[in-house]
């Protein structure tokens, strides 16, 4: 069972997003909030595995939320759900300890996929908004992200993919190689770009231009 919180301050976002996932008997509605506030006073003790959050509330942004569980160490896995405006702000939230982002007309599907991912360890980058992000954001000289080795032309693949939110798995389903190929993949391009896990490789990797 995964248990979901859901922070949205759009009373029907919050019910529709509800009424989706209390289809999926391996999924169930751990608390909900309308701000900030609530989501940083709500989620300790709810305790869920995903937190769904928007990143535009009232009383305190996601971006406030993110640090906040994260100062007190009750940062649950989180998925920001965003709209095409949201671009700088996703990247913040990202850097703040979110495992991925997702528009939130996403279907049924989409959403499920997801937060099984989220919940998995992996991280789900949403291909049209890692687009958006790509032309929005404001970056340093490319010179200064760069990895200090370079990376293959197979852990390019593997780190596009990664992007995606598909597992190791996935990967070596997709690349037809061995799952254990994969994961020494992963492990190289973390130490390549000096990242700690998957979601800050994706995030260097969008940075420096290799996505």
């Amino acid at each position: 069972m995964i248990r979901v919180f859901i922070a949205d301050d759009q009373l029907l976002v919050r019910q529709g997003i509800r009424t989706l996932l209390e289809l999926d008997p391996e999924i169930e509605i751990a608390g909900e909030a309308g701000d900030g506030e609530e989501t940083m006073e709500r989620v300790p003790a709810a305790r869920p595995d995903v937190l769904l959050l928007d990143i535009r509330m009232p009383k305190r942004s996601g971006i406030d939320v993110l640090h906040g569980l994260a100062r007190i160490d009750t940062l649950p896995p989180t998925l920001i759900l965003t709209t095409f405006d949201d671009s700088n702000a996703v990247l913040e939230g990202i850097r703040a300890g979110a495992r991925g982002f997702m528009l939130k007309d996403v279907s049924y599907d989409q959403l499920i996929r997801a937060i099984r991912a989220i919940h998995a360890g992996d991280t789900v980058f949403q291909p049209a908004v890692t687009e958006r992000l790509l032309r929005a954001s404001t970056r340093v000289e490319v010179e200064t992200l760069a990895p200090a080795e370079r990376l293959t032309d197979r852990e390019v693949e593997v780190v596009r993919l990664m992007s995606g939110g598909y597992s190791n798995k996935e990967i070596a389903h997709a690349l037809g190689t061995a799952d254990g190929t994969i994961k020494n993949h992963v492990s190289s391009i973390l130490a390549k770009l000096g990242v700690r896990d998957r979601t800050r490789a994706v995030l260097k990797a969008l940075e420096s231009g290799l996505l």
